[in-house]
């Protein structure tokens, strides 16, 4: 499980490593070219019910932290499947299988 800090140091979401390596090739990869966008995810259940919405702009600190040490193997459809999603109106919607544990900080 990673962690994507996004805003203030209390703002951030456990997210499996997988799905975080991915998140960070199509996050920079946009706001190199200085395009915002929306990140969203439906809150688990033991959250309670409802969902989340985080504005990603180039003016915000974020970071990206891996639990392993070790490079993931990318996965092309996934790759390609949030980069699309970026360019639509919803954004991007993390997976709810990404959270596990539930993703904390962010409501």
């Amino acid at each position: 499980m990673g962690t994507f800090h996004y805003g203030s140091a209390t703002d951030l979401l456990r997210i499996n490593d997988h799905v975080l390596a991915h998140l960070k090739l199509v996050i920079t990869t946009k706001l190199r070219r200085d395009e915002s966008f929306t990140l969203s995810w439906v809150k688990p259940e033991a959250d309670g019910p409802g969902r989340c919405t985080l504005w990603v702009h180039p003016s915000m600190p974020f970071r990206f932290d891996f639990d392993d040490d070790g490079p993931v193997q990318i996965d092309s459809a996934l790759l390609d499947g949030l980069g699309a999603e970026s360019y639509t109106s919803r954004g991007i919607v993390i997976p709810a299988d990404a959270f596990e544990p539930s993703p904390v900080g962010v409501s």
